[in-house]
């Protein structure tokens, strides 16, 4: 396959979005208001799991079945350098992993697509794009499918990858280089971008940087796969926070922040217009005062009521809490032991029955149901032997032949 100049890739894209543009619009809003409607839960749902992973052992591959309540390993769903971080498609018929693999130069990281078969689960590549000198530790697919967006951690990097409409990507697009840095001698000496999240709109993207203490913010162009700088230009955290990831409420109004050094959940209320945010609650997500424990992954249930936040090292559990939908705050209801070491990253599955955990340094998932009344967690069975090193889930509805 010929490879496409970036004014080819250009007119290409915008002919795509000029074509569809009334199709654009209506997904979009079909998409939010989705996002705030409450989960359907007719029926028997099946989905498989995919396992990110710090060793080279491949996409693991599961079933969970949420009327029986079951986790059933099915082998490995596709082989991959470090697959990592992985995303999903809004079509969920592609999935993109970072990876690492080989340049002229030497290793470099790169983020590999692949395309998702429903029925069986496994994974076949489409191409892999060089995203920067070093491995993403973040990816995401934004909410029109055009483009992958992906966070460098060492580099303090965010790129864009644009998707072709085959699901093929191409070569980086745009990349922001950051700055700065923070109180802490060892690991805020620069800045290091570790991840990077659009708003549900697409209009606007923000990245959680651990370094500079910021979350820095992005006019986001989805047809040109182009990121700005947004005015305002950031938000601060109070020094020594480390912000790692976050996510936005269902209807968009707030975003939800966690602190991977200063183990607190920053809740911000979101203006879709301006990209603007303005905190209104910190909340600690340690029982005591645990030295050395830092927080991972945050998300919300499907139904919106809740959030569950995962902290790590010293020891290692999950901190749950309710959410008021009116102010977006946060209320302490309780933790959840993980039964294992590091708990780095958890999904909770489209019904919102279940929520599936990895623990990195025990090579296990941990099932648990959720309480639909209290959010509380219970584990369902055992933890799950898997690939060295999990550490990310993502969930895709299984498809009948």
């Amino acid at each position: 396959m010929a490879k496409r100049t970036f004014p080819d890739r250009l007119f290409r894209r915008l002919g795509i979005l000029i074509g569809l543009g009334g199709i654009t619009m209506i997904a979009n809003k079909t998409a939010l208001a989705q996002a705030a409607a409450p989960p359907q839960d007719a029926g028997p749902r099946q989905y498989w799991a995919y396992i990110g992973n710090t060793s080279n052992d491949g996409i693991a591959l599961f079933k969970l079945d949420s009327d029986a309540g079951t986790l059933t390993s099915q082998g490995i769903a596709a082989p991959a350098n470090g697959s990592g971080f992985l995303a999903i498609a809004p079509n969920q018929k592609l999935l993109y992993a970072a990876v690492t693999m080989d340049t002229p130069a030497g290793r470099a990281g790169g983020v590999e697509g692949f395309s998702i078969d429903a029925t069986t689960g496994k994974l076949s590549p489409i191409n892999t794009e060089r995203s920067e000198k070093g491995a993403a530790a973040f990816v995401m697919v934004e909410p029109s499918g055009r483009d992958v967006l992906a966070a460098h951690y060492a580099q303090a990097t965010v790129a864009v990858l644009p998707i072709d409409a085959d699901g093929r990507l191409s070569p980086v697009s745009c990349t922001i280089q950051e700055s700065g840095s923070s109180v802490d001698p060892v690991r805020q000496t620069h800045a290091y971008a570790h991840s990077v999240n659009c708003d549900p709109a697409g209009n606007f993207a923000i990245s959680c940087d651990l370094g500079a203490d910021k979350l820095f913010i992005y006019k986001f162009d989805a047809a040109l796969g182009k990121l700005t700088p947004n005015d305002p230009r950031s938000v601060s955290v109070p020094p020594g926070s480390g912000p790692r990831h976050l996510t936005f409420s269902r209807d968009g109004k707030f975003v939800y922040q966690i602190n991977e050094m200063g183990a607190t959940v920053i809740v911000y209320s979101f203006d879709a217009a301006t990209g603007a945010l303005t905190q209104i609650q910190s909340v600690k997500t340690l029982k005591n005062d645990e030295k050395g424990n830092t927080s991972a992954e945050v998300q919300i249930d499907p139904s919106g009521r809740f959030l569950y936040a995962s902290n790590r090292l010293t020891t290692n559990y999950l901190t749950i809490f309710s959410i008021d939908p009116a102010s977006g705050k946060l209320k302490l209801a309780g933790y959840q032991d993980s039964l294992g070491k590091t708990p780095r990253n958890f999904r909770i599955d489209p019904t919102g029955r279940y929520l599936l955990l990895a623990n990195q340094d025990s090579d296990t998932l941990v099932l648990f149901s959720i309480d639909a009344q209290t959010g509380l967690l219970s584990p369902v069975g055992q933890p799950i032997p898997t690939v060295h090193g999990p550490i990310c889930v993502k969930f895709v509805a299984v498809q009948d032949h």
